[in-house]
């Protein structure tokens, strides 16, 4: 897995990438209440805002990692999105993208240095 400093994490899966938040986000951000997902084949740049998360206490967007296409998005999010804090790693995936570069990937955080960060 890969990691970004705005706590998103990143798993190859083929040619596409699934793309989530971090259990220290998900902690930081309280119980999530409402979740806004992308729609499919919307074309982001890295740093594009693409979903809004809310929480009882706040509002966060999470931003494209890397350039690519949205290929799948986690519905499972919108009937629960308290799966967010339940299992941020795994069930709680917020989308799937197609990477326009897969070596932008190379230059995202490995886990000791996300570890690092958030030390």
């Amino acid at each position: 897995m890969k990691y970004t400093e705005d706590h998103e994490w990143l798993r190859v899966d083929g040619d596409v990438v699934v793309v989530g938040i971090t259990e220290h986000a998900s902690t930081q951000l309280g119980d999530v209440v409402f979740v806004e997902l992308p729609e499919t084949e919307t074309k982001v740049a890295s740093g594009d805002e693409i979903c809004v998360i809310e929480s009882v206490k706040a509002a966060s967007d999470i931003v494209a990692p890397v350039d690519g296409e949205i290929v799948e998005v986690n519905d499972a999010l919108s009937d629960n999105p308290g799966l967010v804090n339940e299992d941020p790693l795994g069930e709680a995936w917020f989308f799937k993208m197609k990477v326009d570069d897969m070596s932008q990937i190379d230059a995202l955080l490995d886990e000791d240095a996300y570890n690092d960060l958030i030390a």
